[in-house]
């Protein structure tokens, strides 16, 4: 790449309008919280208007039109100055795609549009209290009336129900059909009547997570995705996407950096924990693990732009993984913390360290990463059989 190439014209441009407009609460790790929280919807709100929330996306859908290389150089660019990845969004990460493969015109321009602004919050509605890592066994029906579909039953573990515009949702169109088929893809405004949610409280006290009771709710046949009882087949291409996600590498490597920092502060017997040999070997071993999943992911990326084709069941590795390695992060967080690391301590605006509190909640609510998403157990089934041919 040339001086004057095209790839190094965008990345000046990037660079330029990184340096005027990424707000210097989000660049200092010091910054008081609840700055920072409001620099950060700024910072999302411009650069959803720049399209850079989904910047591979069509303009016409809200995104910036980006060709691969391009998507490339601004990662790039985000990463060099420390930009955060937006927060997690159903909508952006795996409605996005399932609409571009499966959904109708129609459907595209009322949804997307809204996603890439992260205008509107969605949720996901799959598991249910029978119907978990057995997903295809769920009991959600959804009985055809006229141009609506009427719909009863329950969902749980929905994060963010409680704050979610809309929910994509599978539901059971024909009871009579093989578990695998009659089953629908509906996409279900929140504020329908007929919708109750509950929160579920958390080990580390929050309640991000609910349950969701429809009875006799209409929706409109329009929002059925794809076809009526080959609902199944757009769970599976939903399914690939969200376990590339839950690998969250970005997060770790973060996560990692801070860990070393705090380890190299935290002293045991005189010294620093991190020259501690026990608690170096395991730091390694997981700063190693890191780098070889990030490696596998990217892999994975290359083998999808070369095929065009979505993630396959060996992305599941990528969920084992990623989630394991989430979790030692925090053990070990915890570890060199110490007596700092309390249980649900309060945090509030004079707290001397806001991080140390946050890591007995952040441990305890990690927990779940290993099961959220499809169970790491059902995902080593899923690799054996579908990858392996076991």
């Amino acid at each position: 790449m040339t001086d004057d190439s095209p790839l190094d014209r965008f990345r000046t441009e990037v660079a330029g309008w990184l340096a005027d407009h990424y707000p210097a609460a989000l660049r200092d790790p010091g910054a008081d919280a609840r700055a920072a929280a409001d620099a950060e919807r700024d910072w999302q709100r411009l650069r959803a208007a720049r399209g850079w929330l989904a910047p591979t996306w069509p303009i016409e859908y809200g995104g910036a039109g980006l060709d691969p290389e391009r998507a490339r150089v601004l990662a790039r660019e985000f990463r060099r100055i420390g930009v955060r990845p937006p927060p997690i969004s159903a909508g952006l990460s795996l409605l996005g795609p399932v609409l571009f493969e499966r959904g109708t015109p129609e459907q595209k321009q009322r949804h997307l549009p809204g996603i890439a602004r992260d205008a509107v919050m969605w949720c996901q509605g799959y598991s249910e209290p029978g119907a978990g890592s057995d997903l295809a066994g769920l009991g959600t029906r959804a009985v055809l009336d006229g141009d609506h579909y009427v719909v009863d039953g329950q969902k749980i573990w929905t994060s963010h129900a409680d704050r979610a515009d809309w929910m994509f949702c599978l539901v059971r169109t024909d009871p009579k059909a093989d578990k695998h088929e009659g089953i629908g893809f509906l996409l279900i405004d929140m504020k329908s009547p007929g919708i109750t949610v509950r929160p579920i409280v958390l080990l580390d006290g929050s309640k991000e997570v609910n349950e969701v009771f429809f009875d006799e709710v209409r929706v409109p046949a329009e929002n059925l995705v794809h076809e009526e009882g080959k609902g199944w087949t757009v769970a599976k291409y939903l399914l690939g996407y969200e376990r590339m996600g839950t690998g969250r590498i970005g997060a770790s490597k973060r996560e990692l950096a801070k860990l070393k920092e705090l380890a190299g502060e935290q002293m045991k017997d005189g010294r620093p924990i991190i020259e501690d040999p026990r608690f170096r070997d395991r730091l390694t071993r997981v700063e190693v693990e890191l780098m070889a999943l990030e490696i596998t992911n990217l892999r994975f990326l290359d083998q999808m732009r070369r095929s065009g084709r979505p993630p396959g069941a060996d992305v599941s590795m990528l969920k084992i993984k990623g989630t394991e390695i989430q979790q030692a992060i925090t053990e070990l967080m915890m570890q060199a913390a110490g007596p700092l690391a309390q249980a649900f301590r309060p945090v509030d605006a004079m707290d001397f360290d806001h991080f140390t509190a946050r890591l007995a909640p952040r441990y305890c609510n990690l927990r779940k990463a290993t099961i959220y998403a499809g169970s790491n157990e059902i995902q080593r089934n899923i690799i054996a059989k579908a990858t392996l041919g076991l």
